[in-house]
């Protein structure tokens, strides 16, 4: 399944910027009419900023400005040329949010090459299928995550790594691979550490590199990201230097950023949330990233509190284990202005409790898709109620987005279908993967995203299910958003997500996975009685469990296709 996007947003309507930024931010503007690289992005920062925030640590003692930003990035870009990496030359990335991530993209950027962002998640076999179908040249990675160590893996999945030397492989199994880097100082055979790339940038003269930067192009492969699969392994998005900067763009200006703002980023940078959302839409507007290298309530609330952040990023879970943190109360949140939630369509009744314990005023829905690059859509300051909480807002500046019924034709307003879109933020396809590209893009350049939706006269986008998710009972369509907007609304529960379950009779029948709220006991008689006269009979969940959490990826999103062996498991007279 493609990965996919659904962000609530706030944003306090008291917040003023000064006469100063306002004009920078103008200025900006006019810079973004035109398609860029990340590099003259950054350029444009440290000449509009240089002396502001660009970067920071919370308890790490590192915090950058942008021009201190941009020589770190320099100093890699350089490195990495002295070691070899030619343009078009893919850098793998196995880190969470460490110092130097950032950095290392817009190396990458700089000198042509393509970061390949690597989830933190990923074991073994996940870790050889992605360095032999990515063709991979040069792999960087840290020590570890948790209790899995990623250098013992690397030699595991590379085993005559630790007797190459170091920035020569040559492995029997991974003919393309050349480097392995380390973001860390610690010395592993076979692997470059972060210092050893550092030293040899001035091996690269500054002629050599203004050179290289000069042959970057806005329509080049930036960055590539294997999206989740409910089934095979994930495929290579590849997305571009112009797609990822403008996207990032439009999402900071529905955002009002600026260069006032201080935006903490607890989410994973190897997926789009944070890559896009997170870094680009903060470079394009000057804005400062308060980066936090995994997710904890406590990080998060003292992040915003002692650097008076004003934009919060999280998942849905996050935001209820933040509220439901017994020392909440204790921290000041009086610096936030916008919240960004994210990872699933956002629950009405959880974005109104945001609404009401962290005095939030307006909440903003964008959606799109990891080969969207990846926002779509975003609703907009001033929206109605209506609007802001069951819709996902209008199509950004750029991007056409139609709905098309199972025929490729398009739908009136008000009409089902899949939600498809064309225009700069398309990816450019799935990486060796030319058959997988053409099921997903059509000749014209519209992007089918599997997603069904409803359009109404004005514009505004209704998510209404997933095709693939979607539950055929004896010949009867079912699409679960449906019935979860409506359990939603049950007392006692916090979430729910349903899937269908193979069915002897039916063919497939709804099962119900419940949360409940703190304190409550949800029975499955009481969530059938709740649905008679509120959906179909044919709709209501013949099979119901509760739950303590869902199963998801790294990057928050819920996993249906696990949910379905869940269920299987607990209900195995179904089969």
């Amino acid at each position: 399944m493609r990965g996919r996007l659904f962000i609530c947003v706030r944003a306090c309507c008291l917040f003023r910027k000064p006469a100063r930024t306002r004009a920078k931010e103008s200025f900006m503007s006019s810079f973004f009419l035109q398609d860029h690289t990340l590099g003259q992005m950054l350029d444009e920062a440290v000449r509009l900023c240089p002396d502001h925030d660009a970067l920071l640590y919370v308890g790490r003692g590192y915090r950058q400005t942008w021009k201190e930003f941009a020589e770190t990035v320099d100093m890699l870009g350089r490195g990495l040329m002295a070691l070899g990496v030619q343009p078009g030359e893919k850098i793998a990335l196995w880190a969470t949010n460490v110092p130097y991530w950032v950095a290392m993209l817009f190396a990458a950027a700089r000198i042509g090459a393509v970061l390949l962002a690597v989830n933190t998640n990923y074991r073994d076999s996940e870790l050889e299928r992605l360095i032999q179908q990515s063709e991979c040249e040069n792999f960087v990675c840290i020590d570890g995550f948790l209790d899995y160590d990623y250098v013992a893996a690397l030699n595991r999945v590379v085993p005559d790594l630790k007797d190459q030397p170091a920035g020569d492989v040559h492995s029997v199994k991974f003919p393309r691979l050349r480097r392995v880097m380390s973001l860390k100082d610690i010395e592993h055979p076979g692997i470059i550490p972060l210092s050893g790339i550092f030293s040899r940038a001035g091996d690269t003269s500054q002629e050599e590199y203004e050179a290289r930067k000069a042959l970057v192009h806005p329509g080049d492969v930036v960055n590539m990201q294997y999206t989740s699969g409910t089934t095979g392994f994930p495929k290579g998005v590849m997305l571009t230097h112009a797609g990822i900067v403008r996207n990032g763009f439009g999402i900071g200006e529905r955002m009002s950023l600026c260069s006032g703002d201080r935006v903490v980023i607890p989410v994973p940078l190897f997926h789009c949330f944070g890559i896009v959302l997170g870094v680009m839409a903060c470079v394009s507007h000057c804005s400062a990233m308060i980066i936090l290298e995994s997710f904890s309530p406590e990080k998060v609330m003292s992040s915003v509190q002692d650097e008076k952040a004003t934009v919060l990023y999280g998942v849905p879970s996050n935001f209820t284990a933040i509220l439901g943190h017994r020392r909440f109360g204790q921290y000041d949140f009086s610096s936030l202005r916008a919240i960004l939630m994210s990872g699933s369509v956002c629950p009405e009744p959880l974005m109104r409790e945001v609404l009401s314990a962290m005095g939030v005023d307006e909440i903003y829905t964008p959606y799109g898709l990891t080969e969207a690059s990846p926002v779509i859509t975003m609703t907009r300051k001033g929206d109605s109620d209506e609007h802001r909480f069951k819709t996902v807002g209008c199509r950004l500046d750029g991007i056409e987005v139609e709905l098309r019924d199972a025929q490729g034709l398009p739908v009136p307003a008000g009409v089902q279908g899949e939600i498809c879109c064309r225009g700069y933020n398309v990816m450019k396809g799935y990486y060796n993967m030319p058959e997988e590209t053409a099921e997903v893009i059509d000749k014209d350049g519209w992007l089918k995203s599997g997603d069904l939706g409803v359009m109404d006269e004005e514009g505004y986008l209704r998510i209404t299910g997933r095709i693939k998710d979607m539950i055929v009972r004896g010949g009867e369509n079912i699409y679960p958003r449906e019935v979860e907007e409506e359990l939603l609304q049950m007392p006692g529960i916090a979430d729910v997500q349903v899937v269908g379950i193979p069915s002897r009779r039916y063919g497939e029948d709804v099962a119900a996975f419940i949360i409940p709220k703190a304190g409550c006991v949800v029975q499955a008689g009481d969530v059938r009685e709740f649905c008679r006269g509120r959906v179909a009979w044919h709709k209501i969940p013949r099979y119901i469990a509760s739950v303590a959490e869902f199963p998801k990826t790294a990057n928050g999103k819920i996993q249906k296709n696990r949910l379905r062996v869940m269920a299987e498991e607990l209900f195995p007279h179904v089969k």
